[in-house]
């Protein structure tokens, strides 16, 4: 999210300096146009200017050379009126310039213009200058005077002007949609892919390369999931397979065959005992599932270990071990008083599954030795059984995610649905779980850390 934020801010400030900019870009334009005119108009030859200019070089009764030739230069002409009305001098006046001016004449000329030309006046002691500039050079109002060449000017450069910066605007807003774009599609394409179920690999470098990496991650664990769930199920009626055709098996004797009550007994035992075994599979099956998907809510509390291994020691031994089989336990005095945080029904569902597959592997008897003990930060319990063990190829499948993860096709080798239970309640409970090597039989450790 902090990766969006970043992108979005950035193109939020790229956008503001680059109207900053458009803004600036105006101004200069403004100025390159209009310098000439105002230049011209409000320069040296402004009215203001050339008043004062020919004030100074000249009289009542006439202007001297410098005079006339900067109004010639200029295309200006000037008359110089008496108190009278009378004009006493005059250079390159209309030819339908008057005689004699009245004092509502010169009321009114004096605001504006004089036989449609723009008029200045400036008065003095003797009477009134008056500077003539070209019809189209200048337009009046009562109180101010607008270069006439700036107001046609204007529009044009106005329409220019807005023209040119919505073009600008389109191509920023062009360009940043085909970036923001060019990011963001295989993002949406990939979120678009994840809720149809689809895989997917997103490519996207920069800012949002954490937002891709996420959905990467999602389509991984996605397609992680799908084979899981095809291998979870061949799995699973791996498992199954076995008992149910002993049940189907011995249905049919009983069914067809002429048979006396003992042997009837014998297999209803064995029908039993294997209907026994898929109710616990299915038992596992469910319990796996709810772990692996957070269904299942642990009930945490403070266990003493020690505690715990006696009990379950205790109950496994009243309801029955076959003969061939016997159970020990060790706790050591280090571990003794020593206690973790745990779901105690899921810990002693973990040791009754270690213990059943002992017994499950080992059809001719073993020894089955439950230790407790620590290292370093964690409390160490042990299953150990002096049966017929694993090969090393079959100890480093065992370490191999199972169904729910397992993303190899091979069925033969794999652990029983029991073993991943006991895998699945161990990393609900942060520890980890190790299988040692050993000369004879099979040991798992359970390791928890303890608490701080």
């Amino acid at each position: 999210m902090k990766s969006y934020l970043k992108y979005i801010s950035k193109h939020i400030i790229l956008v503001i300096f680059l109207i900053v900019a458009l803004i600036v870009l105006n101004i200069f334009v403004f100025i390159a146009t209009f310098n000439g005119v105002v230049s011209k108009d409000y320069g040296d030859s402004s009215p203001k200017n050339m008043l004062s200019i020919v004030s100074e070089n000249c009289s009542k009764a006439s202007i001297n050379d410098v005079g006339i030739q900067l109004l010639s230069a200029n295309n200006i002409w000037a008359a110089f009126i008496d108190k009278e009305g009378k004009p006493t001098w005059t250079v390159n006046v209309p030819s339908d310039f008057p005689k004699k001016f009245s004092l509502n004449d010169v009321a009114i000329f004096s605001k504006g213009y004089l036989l449609d030309y723009p008029v200045f006046i400036e008065t003095n002691k003797d009477g009134m200058i008056i500077l003539g500039y070209p019809k189209d050079s200048y337009f009046k109002l009562t109180n101010n005077f607008f270069s006439t060449m700036a107001l046609k000017k204007l529009p044009m450069f106005l329409l220019i002007t807005l023209l040119v910066d919505c073009l600008f605007i389109f191509m920023i807003y062009y360009r940043s949609k085909k970036k923001i774009t060019r990011n963001i599609e295989p993002i949406m394409n990939g979120i678009e892919s994840l809720s149809k179920g689809e895989s997917t690999s997103v490519d996207v470098s920069g800012d949002l390369k954490d937002i891709a990496d996420g959905i990467n991650q999602a389509s991984y664990i996605i397609t992680h999931q799908n084979v899981a769930r095809a291998n979870w199920i061949a799995g699973v009626s791996h498992d199954i397979r076995t008992p149910l055709s002993i049940i189907l098996g011995y249905s049919d004797r009983i069914k067809t065959a002429a048979i006396d009550d003992s042997h009837i007994r014998n297999y209803s035992e064995i029908i039993e005992s294997n209907c026994i075994q898929i109710k616990h599979l299915v038992s596992d099956l469910n319990l796996v599932s709810m772990l692996e998907y957070d269904m299942q809510p642990l009930q945490i509390e403070e266990v003493r270990l020690s505690k715990l291994v006696r009990s379950f020691v205790a109950d496994t031994l009243n309801r029955g071990l076959a003969e061939q089989y016997a159970l020990n336990f060790e706790i050591s005095n280090d571990a003794e008083p020593l206690s973790i945080e745990c779901d105690s029904r899921l810990i002693n569902r973990a040791l009754s599954n270690l213990v059943n597959n002992s017994v499950k592997h080992n059809p001719d008897g073993c020894n089955i030795d439950i230790t407790l003990s620590t290292q370093d930060e964690y409390i160490k319990l042990s299953v150990y059984d002096d049966g017929v063990g694993l090969s090393e190829e079959q100890r480093k499948e065992l370490e191999k995610p199972h169904y729910m993860n397992a993303l190899d096709d091979r069925l033969d080798l794999r652990h029983g649905l029991g073993t991943l239970l006991v895998k699945q309640i161990v990393q609900a409970h942060h520890g980890r779980i190790e299988t040692p090597a050993t000369e004879k039989g099979f040991k798992i450790e359970l390791c928890f850390l303890l608490n701080s």
